[in-house]
């Protein structure tokens, strides 16, 4: 058996979240915490972009898999040009091979959970940046909790 690789990992895991019977949507925060650790300097601004509005208003705000869902939806539809953020060289100690590697069911939801907010973490520099960018889109002002 071949050495699977982290984008096979992503697509078994995907599998897992997308069947997941929580109509919170899980699957919202393993694809944010994967675009945003696995972006390089070519991923195209919008996409690292809204991955970072995902895992803050998921850490910071609170909103469920849905939520965040529903407000990508919402941005994507926002004609701009997307600022730049600066990659940090390590972007989160929890990655998606230990979010499959965690038992199936609170285990690995718990897993998820600890993966999207190490990979916020890691961008702390632009948690300013971010904020202030989905608020200036949206005119949300909502407080962090």
């Amino acid at each position: 058996m071949t050495e699977q690789t982290e984008r096979d990992l992503y697509h078994s895991l995907s599998y897992y979240t997308l069947t997941h019977p929580d109509p919170g949507f899980i699957h919202q925060f393993i694809a944010d915490a994967y675009g945003a650790q696995r972006a390089t300097p070519k991923t195209k601004p919008v996409t690292l972009a809204l991955a970072l509005v995902g895992l803050y208003l998921h850490i910071e705000k609170g909103y469920t898999g849905k939520q965040v869902q529903q407000a990508h939806t919402r941005l994507a539809k926002s004609k701009r040009n997307w600022p730049p953020f600066r990659l940090p060289p390590n972007r989160g100690d929890v990655t998606v091979a230990d979010a499959l590697a965690a038992q199936p069911g609170d285990e690995r939801d718990a897993m998820i959970e600890k993966w999207s907010r190490s990979v916020w973490g890691a961008y702390r520099d632009s948690h300013a940046q971010v904020a202030k960018m989905y608020e200036e889109i949206t005119g949300e002002q909502g407080s962090r909790r």
